[in-house]
């Protein structure tokens, strides 16, 4: 017998397709609204100042609608997490060489002194060579660790567009943010019971929320 269908995959699979009709504004918008704190981030992450990586945010996004269509999705070769990730690194990388065009015309920095991609204080101590492999290991762990808290934060939202937002702050701060019972009753002038009752409260949301995100996009 044949298994059945996994929703999930067919959950993720129809949201790409509609993302590949540029004119489905709302899907954009929810993909943009969940995933530009992940890549300008991650672009910080990455080495560059904060108006480069919101060009790399920009360029992503354009990249993102460009290629889509060649996309197919297929978690077994190529998952979406792997290929966004590429998408992103590419963009951090024309930045990368931007800045060094731009170094070589000016042939010196604005401060006077030759540009020096190592130093540490001026450019975050990026260099190309860096992320040189989108693939990299080291990449990986820190876009799995950015994409983790893009999806929680992205539950966090959506429970909190449902549940007493007093309830939402006391999850956040003991569960996600780990703080303990006590301390949390003390910052929100609450109980320890009140705190462990709105754990028990928002907790199912929580876990709802981040799960059906998690099968969004993998």
């Amino acid at each position: 017998m044949a298994s059945p269908p996994d929703k999930s995959l067919a959950t993720r699979a129809s949201l790409l397709h509609r993302l590949k009709d540029c004119d489905d504004h709302t899907s954009w918008q929810r993909f943009y609204e969940l995933y530009r704190d992940l890549i300008y981030r991650f672009a910080l992450k990455a080495g560059l100042t904060e108006t480069e990586a919101e060009e790399a945010l920009q360029e992503t996004v354009i990249g993102v609608a460009r290629n889509l269509a060649e996309f197919k999705y297929d978690p077994a070769v190529c998952s979406f997490k792997t290929w966004l990730l590429n998408q992103t690194s590419w963009r951090i990388k024309d930045q990368l060489r931007k800045r060094g065009k731009i170094g070589q015309i000016l042939g010196q920095s604005p401060s006077g002194a030759t540009p020096d991609l190592h130093d540490d204080d001026s450019r975050r101590t990026a260099t190309i060579d860096r992320i040189a492999d989108p693939a990299g290991n080291n990449l990986e762990t820190l876009w799995d660790q950015d994409w983790q808290q893009t999806l929680v934060e992205a539950a966090m939202q959506r429970v909190k567009e449902q549940a007493n937002l007093k309830d939402c702050q006391m999850y956040d701060l003991y569960v996600v943010r780990q703080w303990s019972p006590r301390d949390v009753a003390k910052a929100l002038g609450v109980s320890v019971a009140r705190v462990y009752l709105a754990k028990h409260r928002i907790a199912p949301m929580f876990r709802k929320e981040f799960s059906q995100l998690e099968r969004t996009f993998v």
